[in-house]
């Protein structure tokens, strides 16, 4: 008779097979966010539809099939061209401190231009996909997002000189700021556009401009600073961009029509400011840590005697040197995000029907499949840290090693908070995953900062920024933890957890002991380090035929036998 343990690693093995099965299709819904949703709950419903048997649903199964091949290419291009800027352009533009000041002002650009996309298109998704005229809900789309990207490009526009001044200390961020204003603006718009070809259906074209505009922003970034136009250029390269993809679209699609129903603005606002929010919150654990490093270094350097361009100078290279860790230790969360576009829907169905077993099954396969794949990732790339940013970077920018080192786990914790707080919303309970999302916004903060003045003016500053934001992430995903266990009396199993850091821990020794002085060197040391944990995981049992059967079983299509 199965053991408890062979029955539930069975359990979640199936559970693992239709969420594999089923990620590509969840994928054309949720391409295109840069986070998971707080609250749609119209997905799952629509998943549900698109399997049934009748032959429209068979011709809407097709042409959903055929939107996942190209949102998935767009998404795998964006990523491709996104790295490409990340490790070319240090290069480009010549030196630490001006890749530092393309980084700065970046950090701020993504929180703002993320939050933007994500609530716009989920939010327009939404509303079009429910209403049987969808060209009136996109004139009223883009009523609303010009006003929103008129204020929100205006205030970043006229701030400028006192968001670079007096919170990050360079008045050479100026500029920047003022250019990535015409980006806020079009990405307002062109976000109300997209979202109404995803409400649509009309995942092609959304696709194609999603490619073109990959293809614009990337020539545009790196001409620029190949030109020799420093990061001024390269965010007027940007933004041209962004303003050639709006016109674009806004001729290729048009701007709708007007509607006899006038516009319900606060139903539009109630479901678009707890999206707007929940991902700032996101996005601010992200990359907030970023300009509290430039903004410290700047002070601790005024501190200790040096010039106002001098400190703001030394805070720009600091930042280049944290960039290029955080580029690699994002990785795993990028490549995770799929997990919590499929367990949105799969939570929010279960939990609907009050199975609260398979709800259970649910939130253990996505969970314990997360973990194995972040660490797999994680561990030999925070061993052989050096190597990975001697791969990518010149020498100097080997300062950052022990940040990426730090990092690296804590983007671990923060993928796995970002799937339970996906879990909670599934089960509508978003607001509890806005709220953890803001205490741990505020940890991240505090801990920077003060871990930041302990560690003082030097390069262990780098490490001690990354440790504050793993203290924040690794506190929020306790938090999720907790409330999850709590309200499902589960999560990922400890004895899986205890023997999945074990592996880790060998993964990480593997590559560390390594030789990574080469590029070649660390190439190896990544191999041997994921080749340690995937074969301890294997030889402790946490790894069985099961898990691999049912990948192989996922990927030819075969469902799991219902129960």
């Amino acid at each position: 008779m199965a053991s408890w343990r062979e029955i539930s690693l069975r359990a979640e093995a199936d559970c693992l097979t239709a969420a594999i099965g089923r990620a590509l299709h969840c994928a054309v819904k949720f391409r295109q966010f840069n986070g998971p949703s707080l609250d749609l709950r119209h997905t799952s419903r629509h998943t549900a539809s698109v399997q049934g048997p009748s032959t429209s649903d068979d011709n809407h199964a097709a042409r959903a099939g055929r939107g996942v091949v190209s949102i998935t290419a767009s998404k795998l291009y964006f990523i491709v061209a996104g790295y490409a800027v990340q490790l070319l352009l240090p290069r480009l533009l010549g030196s630490p401190e001006a890749f530092g000041l393309y980084s700065s002002a970046m950090g701020v650009l993504s929180i703002l231009t993320n939050v933007i996309i994500v609530a716009t298109i989920q939010t327009v998704s939404k509303h079009v996909s429910a209403d049987p005229d969808p060209e009136a809900r996109l004139r009223d789309a883009l009523g609303v997002q010009l006003a929103l990207g008129a204020m929100l490009g205006a205030g970043l526009y006229l701030g400028a000189p006192l968001l670079a001044q007096y919170v990050l200390l360079d008045p050479l961020l100026a500029p920047l700021f003022r250019i990535s204003a015409v980006v806020v603006f079009c990405y307002s718009l062109y976000a109300a556009i997209i979202g109404f070809l995803n409400g649509c259906q009309r995942f092609q074209r959304q696709a194609f401009f999603d490619l073109s505009y990959t293809t614009m922003r990337t020539a545009g970034i790196l001409g620029a600073a190949a030109g020799g136009l420093g990061a001024v250029g390269a965010i007027g390269g940007f933004a041209s961009a962004a303003v050639v993809v709006l016109v674009i679209a806004l001729v290729g699609v048009g701007i709708g029509h007007a509607s006899e129903q006038p516009l319900r603005l606060r139903a539009w606002l109630s479901f678009m400011a707890p999206l707007f929010v929940y991902h700032l919150c996101l996005n601010m654990i992200l990359q907030v840590d970023l300009g509290l490093l430039k903004r410290t270094i700047a002070e601790l350097a005024l501190s200790a005697g040096q010039s106002a361009e001098a400190a703001a100078a030394l805070a720009s290279r600091y930042a280049g040197f944290y960039r290029g860790a955080q580029t690699f230790a994002f990785v795993p969360y990028q490549l995770i995000l799929s997990v919590a576009f499929v367990v949105f829907p799969m939570v929010s169905h279960a939990n609907s029907l009050g199975d609260a077993e398979t709800t259970r099954m649910h939130i253990r396969g996505a969970l314990r499949f997360s973990l194995l794949v972040l660490c797999a990732i994680a561990a030999p790339v925070s061993g052989a840290s050096a190597g990975v940013m001697r791969i990518a970077y010149p020498e100097a920018y080997l300062a950052g090693a022990d940040a990426l080192s730090v990092l690296s786990i804590g983007m671990v914790a923060f993928s796995l908070f970002v799937i339970g707080a996906t879990i909670l919303s599934g089960a509508g309970l978003p607001q509890i995953s806005a709220t953890i999302a803001l205490l741990g916004v505020l940890l991240v903060v505090s801990c920077n900062v003060g871990f930041v003045y302990a560690a003082g003016l030097n390069e262990a500053a780098l490490q001690a920024a990354a440790l504050g934001t793993s203290v924040g992430t690794c506190a929020a995903l306790v938090l999720c933890a907790l409330v999850i266990y709590r309200r499902f009396g589960t999560f990922i199993a400890p004895l899986s957890a205890l023997r999945v850091l074990v592996a880790s821990g060998v993964g990480f020794c593997a590559a560390r002991m390594m030789p990574h002085s080469t590029a070649l060197g660390a190439v190896a040391a990544l191999v041997v380090g994921g080749m340690s944990y995937a074969g301890t995981l294997v030889l402790i049992r946490e790894l069985a035929a099961r898990d691999f059967q049912a990948v192989v079983d996922a990927m030819g299509g075969r469902r799991p036998p219902q129960r």
